[in-house]
């Protein structure tokens, strides 16, 4: 039988990034805080970003195809934060957040260590979550840094 604060306690414990997603559909960009990424292959080069299926974030990357992850730099908390509500509930995340568009039209944040860009070429619906497979189409560096990690926000996501 499964221990229920056994498996929370554990999956807890799985390193995660915390990174900003920033999506398109048309003329229409939004971002969230990605935490379920990671590398997945070196040729192709493929990144796996798993996306809450009610979200309208995931529905904007199944419209449009495409998904650009801005790669925070530890102690940017305060700036990982400003993407965790949903867009129906506050509007405009951009607002007060310097960013461009990439060559696909995602919005990438200006101010992080450096961005991937990626083209999807898969996708799992399992659980409550997409598991998009993107491939790396541009990628860009911004600076040097150390890169936000979930656990030394005081967060928790999953379990």
């Amino acid at each position: 039988m499964l221990d229920e604060q056994a498996k929370k306690t554990m999956l807890r414990k799985i390193p995660h990034g915390l990174y900003v997603c920033g999506v398109k559909d048309g003329e229409e960009v939004n971002g969230f805080t990605a935490s379920w990424v990671m590398q997945a292959s070196f040729t192709p080069p493929l990144v796996v970003n798993c996306v809450k299926q009610d979200s309208g974030s995931n529905a904007m990357i199944r419209s449009s195809g495409v998904f650009a992850l801005s790669i925070l730099e530890a102690g940017q908390k305060e700036m990982a934060q400003k993407f965790f509500k949903p867009q129906r509930r506050v509007g405009n995340k951009f607002e007060e957040v310097d960013f461009y568009l990439s060559e696909t039209g995602c919005p990438i944040i200006s101010d992080s260590l450096g961005y991937v860009e990626c083209q999807v070429v898969g996708m799992v619906d399992k659980g409550d979550h997409t598991v998009f497979v993107g491939e790396v189409i541009a990628a860009g560096v911004h600076r040097e840094g150390e890169p936000l990690q979930l656990e030394t926000t005081g967060w928790q996501y999953g379990g």
